[in-house]
């Protein structure tokens, strides 16, 4: 039987979860999701690089054309993931902004 309880945890990254268990300030909680959200940016632009770097060993023949395939693939999922969490993130900006107090 599944347990209610388990379904409402949240998992946060590692770094994050031992800075909460501190009783962190709220400053320091945003600065550490703010080090999160940079860190997920940078491994979507490391793997648009990555699609570059094979696409380049591909026109000299030293990449099978399945490697660029998948390093695409892997860089557009990426992309569209991370354009995803952007709308949502300014549908809740824009319902936040829509309360009325």
């Amino acid at each position: 039987m599944i347990d209610p309880a388990s379904l409402v945890s949240v998992s946060l990254p590692a770094g994050l979860q031992d800075r909460v268990r501190k009783e962190a300030t709220p400053a320091e909680v945003t600065e550490s999701f703010a080090d999160y959200l940079k860190k997920a940016l940078d491994q979507v632009a490391a793997a648009e690089q990555q699609v570059h770097r094979v696409n380049d060993l591909f026109i000299i023949g030293e990449a099978d054309v399945n490697d660029v395939m998948l390093a695409a693939a892997k860089a557009e999922l990426s992309l569209r993931l991370t354009a995803e969490i952007r709308n949502k993130v300014i549908e809740a900006y824009q319902e936040i902004m829509r309360m009325q107090l």
